[in-house]
């Protein structure tokens, strides 16, 4: 019982760190975390996947209470492919943890820019732009979004990766 206890809290504070995240980010400088270019600081946490399957529910759930966000502004379908794109995301990181470059989980860090760009991309084209689907659009709009993933995943989320790593806290992080 203790174990199921603490694997419910690591994922409820995994999540809690998510949306207020996203949140004081959106309070700080409006927009920065929801427009098409973001640079959602949030994402960061991602990197958690790597260490820990218990981080996927967590990133999901924080992707939906911070989207919550969202549907204020006219955007209820973002919480619902928002939240599908981390929990690929988050799942292909977390399969593909061992796979590195140079001691690098280069190609984990490439998910969240590539199910964003690919699921947002879509739901931009399909649900926001007047007219018929476009690829022109979609590659676009994609594309915009995979942008911001990468300036997160490859900027904070490598120094935050190293640093759970080389400092061997992973252990403390992940006590199941």
């Amino acid at each position: 019982m203790k174990n199921r206890n603490r694997r419910i809290a690591y994922i409820a504070v995994v999540a809690a760190l998510y949306a207020a995240l996203t949140y004081a980010q959106n309070l700080l400088l409006p927009g920065s975390a929801t427009m098409a270019v973001q640079f959602r600081v949030s994402e960061v946490l991602n990197v958690l996947a790597l260490f820990t399957p218990l981080a996927i529910p967590g990133l999901t759930i924080g992707c939906i209470i911070s989207n919550l966000y969202s549907i204020g502004s006219g955007l209820p379908l973002d919480m619902i492919f928002g939240s599908i794109a981390t929990l690929g995301a988050t799942s292909c990181m977390y399969f593909l943890r061992k796979v590195k470059i140079a001691k690098y989980p280069f190609l984990s860090m490439l998910m969240p820019a590539l199910w964003n760009g690919v699921i947002i991309g879509w739901e931009i084209e399909y649900f926001f732009i007047d007219g018929p689907f476009e690829w022109t659009g979609f590659l676009t709009q994609g594309g915009f979004v995979a942008i911001g993933e990468l300036a997160v995943m490859l900027t904070l989320g490598t120094v935050l990766y190293f640093i759970i790593d080389k400092r061997k806290i992973k252990k403390e992080i992940i006590q199941k």
